[in-house]
């Protein structure tokens, strides 16, 4: 199955949301009549693409319409949720660059996002691709969080550092790094504890852990990948700006798209935030979820 076969299955549901109430609508090239411009302000709003980035959708779609009179709504609003979602002049490469081993990746967000599961199914793709990975199992306050990751580890195929539960997670990143440098590991995924963004004294421990990141391994963390759930919709928008007061956010992982009509949150949190998207996860199989593309999840969302 292909990208865009991908995106078409895993966003069905926010499809419907935004497609369902507009008929024939899309198919429309020409002036949009304002009845079909308040039903599709509607749509979009449902879906969660958030009033300011409906605001600036429909702007950008309308003028595409204008520049080009066989240009359909459909294709111009696609065209308009790429330009929106492709933050920067380049993708985002979530990869080892070139002289950095390990590579270390700190993986946060708020609880029940899905952070352990996706750490898993990095590790093994980074292993399967030839890239002996590392899990550190900075969760030491939710009971079993490291049991867990021990079972994804086992599924991966990849080692793991972990401790007692109630370490000091800044202790246990500190041991996971540096039997990374001695082993010669490529990649260290670090999971961190799901913390409330509204909770001072948690984001300040993140904080620690990334200060311990970077006297391990100079440069660490090397990429900060905030794992959203596609469920919450614009909630992720509060949580990104508030992780990325305390830690340099690289970019988003988006899971849970699957099962979720608010979608287009996608497109509102690349906009508001200027952070762009790497990874989506569109399943639990150990190997649903893939690289983010612009176009494809554009094309996915309204055809």
């Amino acid at each position: 199955m292909n990208l865009w076969n991908k995106f078409r299955d895993g966003l069905k549901r926010t499809r419907e949301a935004i497609v369902g109430g507009l008929g024939g609508a899309l198919g429309l090239s020409g002036p949009v009549d304002p009845a079909t411009l308040e039903k599709l302000e509607e749509a979009l709003l449902a879906a969660d693409v958030g009033p300011d980035t409906t605001d600036r959708l429909i702007e950008l779609a309308r003028k595409r319409m204008g520049q080009d009179r066989a240009l359909d709504l459909r294709g111009a609003l696609e065209a308009s949720a790429e330009e929106l979602m492709r933050v920067g002049a380049a993708p985002v490469r979530f990869a080892p660059g070139e002289g950095q081993r390990p590579w270390v990746v700190l993986i946060v967000g708020v609880n029940g996002a899905g952070k352990t599961t996706f750490a898993g199914k990095l590790a093994a793709r980074f292993a399967r691709d030839g890239h002996p990975a590392l899990l550190v199992a900075a969760d030491t306050f939710r009971a079993a969080a490291s049991d867990q990751l021990v079972v994804w580890a086992e599924r991966a195929g990849v080692e793991i550092v972990r401790a007692r539960d109630g370490a000091d997670p800044a202790a246990v990143v500190h041991d996971g790094l540096t039997a990374a440098k001695a082993r010669g590991t490529h990649v260290v995924l670090v999971d961190t504890a799901g913390r409330l963004h509204t909770k001072q004294n948690l984001m300040a421990e993140l904080e620690k852990v990334s200060r311990v990141c970077g006297r391990v391994v100079p440069g660490a963390p090397h990429h900060v990948l905030l794992v959203l759930d596609g469920t919450q919709g614009l909630n992720g928008l509060a949580q990104a700006r508030e992780f990325g007061r305390i830690v340099p956010v690289t970019s988003l992982a988006v899971t849970k798209l699957d099962g979720t009509s608010r979608g287009g949150a996608v497109v509102a949190i690349a906009d508001q935030l200027q952070v762009p998207v790497s990874l989506v996860g569109l399943g639990e199989g150990l190997d649903d979820w893939e690289p983010f593309v612009a176009a494809s999840y554009a094309k996915g969302l309204f055809e």
